[in-house]
């Protein structure tokens, strides 16, 4: 892993800046999940309602907490059991900028898999957003060749790592409530 870059997107991150990089899933656009003028951004880049909330991924559990009130026993055991990437939807999302959660005030939250994120998200500190790399309404990209001009020309930075992974995968969505499980994507 380059230090250096892994350095330089953070401080674009500090700087407000949104990115196209590779997720421990497809490929994403990012920027700080705190950071309100940057998520904004993104829904223009994805010409999204924001009305539709986003997934933030963080680096670890520890990470997870201090952006959620309350992390039910069973996500805790879901997320040490699964290999799988997986995102829950919380409740009561802190700290993280208002238009990231969605209007019921939950917040689907993935931590990573991905060495690249999860050292990235670690030197700038703090979570990030994660969304696809494509206009709403259109497919998901499978690879780093099928993302549109669009994306490409919109976003501030484009990582230039795993630009020839494929994948078809999503992350799987999970919605707990009263320790009961929702699958909301598999």
């Amino acid at each position: 892993m380059n230090t250096e870059e892994i350095q330089n997107i953070s401080t674009l991150l500090e700087e407000g800046k949104t990115l196209l990089y590779p997720t421990d899933t497809v490929w994403g656009i990012g920027c700080d999940a705190t950071d309100f003028n940057a998520i904004s951004k993104i829904y223009n880049i994805k010409q999204r309602a924001e009305s539709k909330s986003l997934i933030v991924l963080v680096d670890s559990l520890l990470m997870l907490q201090k952006y959620v009130k309350l992390i039910p026993e069973k996500a805790i055991e879901i997320l040490r059991k699964s290999i799988k990437p997986t995102t829950i939807i919380y409740q009561n999302p802190k700290g993280l900028a208002k238009n990231c959660s969605s209007s019921d005030n939950t917040i689907a939250i993935r931590i990573v898999q991905s060495e690249f994120c999860k050292e990235l998200i670690h030197q700038f500190g703090k979570p990030i957003v994660s969304t696809s790399a494509n206009v709403s309404g259109e497919p998901t990209p499978k690879s780093f060749a099928e993302i549109s001009r669009t994306i490409l020309d919109s976003v501030d930075y484009v990582v230039n790592l795993q630009q020839e992974k494929i994948t078809s995968t999503s992350s799987r969505i999970l919605r707990i409530t009263d320790e009961k499980v929702e699958v909301i994507r598999e």
